[in-house]
């Protein structure tokens, strides 16, 4: 049995404030001036998500990651605490809170702006990381720039990873590489692919050892392993979906949650 650690899921990710427009009508009409929307903000993006995800689940989570020394840096740790998330290692990003722009269809769709900040140049304090990454059983990674600085302490450790590439367009982009290769499980999105199977296929001939989930959508999700692939259909949902944010990491919290505490009896708290 593994030794009692005091978090059982680290995120490493970026956290920021989402702005959601929904609009009212089909699409965006350019042709005027002003279109009339409903505006709410959120604490989300990827990290985001995950964390509360986690949290709200009942899982004694950590989160590191950027904030900045701002209004709504403060309303994110103000959320997080609520949710009890450990922010200990919670650094500042000097040009301020990342923040996204998503414009939500009725039917669903979106379309995001996102703006990193700093975070292809940013470095984090790697031994105050290693403090808190040594104390978890998981640690589930998002990819701003400066999170594949964490991958080597991580695996150092003997930790599982999870890593969440997210809306790859080409399963060889040179940046998402490090995510790919230290992943025991990885999460990807195939909203640019019709067929996702060769992308998956190929990451499961490079390494058969790895896991593989990517959502689907409205179509499900599929499951790589050295086994094959395997589809499966979305749940039938009895409400109106307006709001597709954070599915993907739903989907993430929800296959972690049941396949490592739940089936591989990984200590946890609830």
């Amino acid at each position: 049995m593994m030794s009692k650690k005091l978090f059982d899921v680290v995120v490493v990710g970026n956290v920021g404030i989402d702005t959601n427009i929904f609009l009212n009508d089909d699409d965006i009409n350019f042709k005027i001036e002003s279109n009339f929307t409903e505006n709410i903000d959120y604490v989300g993006q990827a990290g985001g998500y995950a964390a509360r995800g986690f949290a709200q689940l009942g899982y004694r989570t950590a989160f590191i990651g950027y904030i900045g020394d701002d209004h709504l840096g403060r309303f994110i740790q103000e959320e997080f605490k609520k949710d009890g998330i450990n922010t200990d290692v919670v650094f500042i990003d000097p040009a301020g809170t990342n923040r996204s722009i998503n414009f939500m269809y009725k039917n669903g769709r979106r379309k995001n702006f996102y703006d990193g900040k700093s975070h292809m140049i940013l470095m984090p304090d790697i031994e105050k990381c290693r403090e808190i990454l040594k104390n978890s059983q998981l640690v589930h990674f998002n990819i701003p720039n400066w999170a594949r600085h964490l991958l080597p302490v991580t695996k150092e450790l003997g930790l599982k990873i999870s890593c969440d590439i997210q809306d790859v367009a080409d399963i060889s982009d040179p940046y998402r590489a490090d995510f790919i290769d230290y992943a025991d499980v990885l999460f990807l999105s195939s909203v640019n692919h019709a067929d996702p199977t060769p992308m998956l296929q190929k990451i499961i001939n490079k390494n058969p050892q790895k896991i593989i989930i990517c959502g689907m959508g409205a179509q499900g999700c599929a499951v790589g392993t050295k086994e094959g692939i395997k589809y499966f259909e979305a749940l039938e949902f009895p409400g109106k979906i307006v709001d597709t944010n954070g599915a993907g990491d739903g989907l993430a919290v929800g296959f972690l949650s049941g396949y490592f505490f739940e089936k591989c009896g990984i200590e946890v708290s609830h």
